[in-house]
């Protein structure tokens, strides 16, 4: 039999081709972003990376319904995305399986947040999968795909970081075909006005109960009995955490979290002495096991509800320790040499304007010493935020978003400000890509997760439509232009969107020659160091170093150096 060495994310994806996935739809973000980019790689299986989550859960929703397997992904803030959907397909049932992976991020390795999606699948009463590593998740999804269609419902499989990007060497099966079922008009499965939903919500609290019954006996659920006096409880990488460092303990490993089998940690409970509660994040295996009447466990002290587990971190849990302190950054995340949103950002900062951000790379706009990005709160706020902002603060705010980021979420933002006759300025930072993820495309780039043209939606055009009095493109590095145009817009009392457009130097890597810089003439203002470029360094005598290896030759600082002790090559 073959095998690879897979990631969590290529392994779960493995296993999904493997169990006949037809269909997979999703939107970039760390950690899940490579289960769809592994998904495209298979020929057989119809993938997408969709507008946005909400969209790629019901247009996955929607396949599985109408008979083919299918995947929805995405990481935790994505799932939130998608909620309004998810709660409902609770209700509605699939026909063919529907799994729907959701990766979570303990630590915040890049998210604006840390997240416990176990809750969500309690919430909305989904079976809950989660495994602990990269084979598991091969195994897990292969699962959940046959239990989806036993019990008619989707099924959650959450990981984490450390199992999405944790490599590990996985036997490669067979794919094995799952012919698509027949679609049947079905009103009152599939149409949730208010009578047929109440009778769907009685039907889905007699599934949970049954889906309790099956996690209680379910082969992923298991107890491995050895010394008697010391035992854990834990799912997903804190099982094989806590089994690295007491390999001679007693364990209840769960992969089948929820429904959570109560009568099997019961059981377990009984026949071990001391037992501890491992789990990242939230408390939820601690307060299933209390509703369990399990009072003998012992619990992590309360701030390890903050950041991930690591494996040397178990034993303080034993002992009853608080969390260790975190590790400092190895290094401080900064804009790549040349990225053309620091020149962006260089503008906005000397106009000296209150500036509203969204998700994306020139989120590190906001990190000293650039330090010109004053909000950032979810997918699309950099819109939302600058209504908010200038219908109280008046006419000194701009918002800033990525190209597709406005994609995503940030049209219906501009829809609103036109809508209710918010004159303000809005710059889309269009670097041609979904950056910060890995350089994935999107709707506005003209091409498709498989490398297909396709359709190319042109923002100018729908900037206008959604009701912009001024639609500007400028190109970024043209600092004067921009400035000049940035002063213009802010002063006219209208609804202007300025267009900041060239690609990302990721994938423009044309390098101009680095300044030249005459120390003689530098008075050791360090303005140039305020733009927060990698390229330029202050040297152990107090002038000015740039790494030539680094310097994409943008002239950024050539521009702000007041001194001409930068100048440009040629």
């Amino acid at each position: 039999m073959q095998s690879g060495f897979l990631s969590g994310d290529q392994a779960l994806s493995q296993g999904a081709y493997e169990a006949g996935l037809l269909f997979a739809a999703s939107y970039p973000g760390t950690p899940a972003t490579e289960i769809l980019e592994s998904l495209a790689c298979f020929k057989q299986i119809d993938s997408q990376w969709s507008v946005n989550e909400k969209v790629a859960y019901e247009v996955a929703l929607a396949s599985a319904v109408s008979g083919r397997r299918s995947l929805y992904a995405s990481k935790h803030v994505g799932l939130n995305v998608a909620m309004d959907p998810l709660m409902t397909s609770a209700y509605t049932g699939i026909n063919a399986g529907f799994v729907v992976v959701v990766c979570d991020d303990p630590g915040l390795h890049s998210s604006q947040n840390e997240q416990d999606s176990r809750l969500i699948a309690k919430w909305a009463k989904l079976p809950l999968l989660e495994p602990s590593s990269p084979s598991e998740a091969k195994d897990f999804v292969k699962y959940a795909f046959t239990l989806s269609e036993e019990f008619d419902t989707p099924v959650i499989l959450r990981m984490t970081t450390r199992v999405a990007h944790t490599k590990e060497n996985v036997f490669l099966g067979e794919r094995k075909e799952a012919p698509a079922r027949e679609f049947k008009i079905d009103i009152p499965k599939y149409v949730m006005v208010p009578g047929n939903a109440y009778k769907k919500h009685i039907l889905l609290e007699e599934k949970i109960n049954k889906l309790r019954k099956l996690s209680e006996k379910s082969k992923l659920n298991r107890a491995e009995i050895n010394d008697t006096k010391l035992g854990f409880i834990a799912t997903g990488v804190g099982y094989l955490y806590a089994k690295e460092m007491y390999p001679e303990a007693s364990f209840l490993k769960l992969g089948f979290s929820y429904p959570f089998p109560r009568q099997l940690a019961k059981e377990f409970s009984d026949s071990v002495k001391d037992i501890f509660v491992i789990e990242e994040l939230d408390p939820f295996l601690e307060e299933e096991l209390k509703i369990a009447g399990i009072n003998k466990i012992k619990t992590a002290h309360p701030s390890f509800r903050v950041g991930e587990l690591r494996p040397e971190y178990i034993p303080d849990i034993v002992q009853g320790k608080e969390r260790p302190p975190g590790l400092p950054a190895p290094r401080k995340p900064v804009m790549c040499p040349g990225c053309p949103h620091r020149n962006v950002f260089s503008v906005l900062k000397k106009l000296k304007l209150i500036v509203t951000g969204d998700i994306g790379c020139y989120t590190l706009g906001a990190l000293a010493p650039l330090g010109a990005l004053h909000s950032c709160l979810c997918m699309g706020a950099g819109v939302t935020f600058l209504e908010g902002f200038t219908r109280a603060l008046g006419r000194n705010v701009v918002g800033v978003i990525g190209d597709s980021t406005f994609v995503h979420s940030g049209i219906t933002g501009l829809i609103n400000l036109s809508y209710n006759k918010t004159n303000a300025v809005l710059v889309i930072l269009d670097n041609s890509t979904t950056a910060m993820t890995g350089s994935q495309p999107h709707p506005a780039t003209g091409c498709t997760i498989k490398g297909e043209a396709t359709k190319k939606l042109i923002l100018e055009d729908i900037c206008r439509a959604c009701g912009a009095d001024n639609v500007d493109v400028v190109n970024p590095y043209d600092i004067e232009s921009l400035e000049n145009l940035v002063k213009q817009r802010s002063s006219e009392d209208k609804l202007s969107v300025i267009i900041a457009r060239y690609p990302c130097r990721l994938i423009k890597k044309d390098k101009a020659p680095y300044p030249e810089y005459d120390a003689g003439l530098c008075k050791s203002c360090y303005l140039c160091l305020a733009l927060d470029c990698p390229a330029i360094k202050k040297d152990s005598d107090g002038k000015i170093k740039i790494e030539i290896s680094f310097c994409a030759g943008c002239n950024l600082c050539v521009k702000t150096c007041k001194f001409g002790a930068l100048k440009a090559r040629g």
